[in-house]
């Protein structure tokens, strides 16, 4: 299990990662990429706790996704199910959790600060703390055409991952405001959105 966790995890946080396996009785799958989720955790009628997470994820955003839902298993077990899947039961023991991770042999300085700021209230999804998850997408396998939203020229076109096209309009606080061409309706996207720009 070890050896199969290095492929994924940085390596100063595999043995404590695997500890917590063993701790929480977890069957841990690691699978193809779902577009709209890291990974889940669901309990068996059997009893048997199961936790997916994406293959495609970078070291790091898995290191926070499987323990995000190692702290759903642990929560649950403590407070009972009848608790709020992100509620403060949750936060704690995501936090109680993490804690030990967070250090310089584990994560790189760029993304060390932006981790414990994080850690001081977590979130449903790192995705939405747009400061961390830009920091986390700089370890990614980028392909060449996938460029973040804030680098798309202004009044430029782009397409979205389920193939909708839009067009890039102005900055609105922190989000980018974008016309969907087919429809007309105005989105917002985050900063760090992937998006493949089309050609003018």
């Amino acid at each position: 299990m070890s050896e199969v966790l290095l492929k994924y995890l940085p390596e100063h946080a595999v043995e404590s990662v695997f500890e917590l396996i063993k701790t929480n009785s977890v069957h841990l799958k690691i699978v193809n990429e779902r577009v709209t989720r890291h990974g889940d955790y669901r309990r068996h009628p059997s009893g048997k706790h199961q936790i997916t997470v994406n293959a495609n994820l970078n070291k790091y955003r898995f290191l926070i996704t499987l323990v995000h839902e190692i702290a759903h298993l642990a929560a649950f077990e403590k407070y009972g199910r009848n608790i709020k899947p992100h509620g403060s039961e949750w936060k704690i023991t995501f936090q109680r959790l993490m804690i030990p991770f967070i250090r310089p042999e584990i994560f790189p300085n760029s993304v060390l600060p932006l981790i414990a700021n994080h850690f001081r209230n977590p979130t449903a999804s790192s995705d939405t703390d747009a400061r961390l998850a830009f920091a986390l997408k700089q370890f990614d396998e980028r392909k060449p055409d996938i460029h973040f939203i804030h680098e798309v020229p202004s009044g430029s076109f782009f397409r979205i991952k389920n193939g909708k096209v839009f067009q890039k309009k102005g900055l609105r606080v922190k989000r980018y405001e974008c016309l969907e061409v087919k429809t007309g309706k105005l989105y917002l996207f985050n900063a760090n959105a992937e998006v493949e720009i089309i050609p003018g």
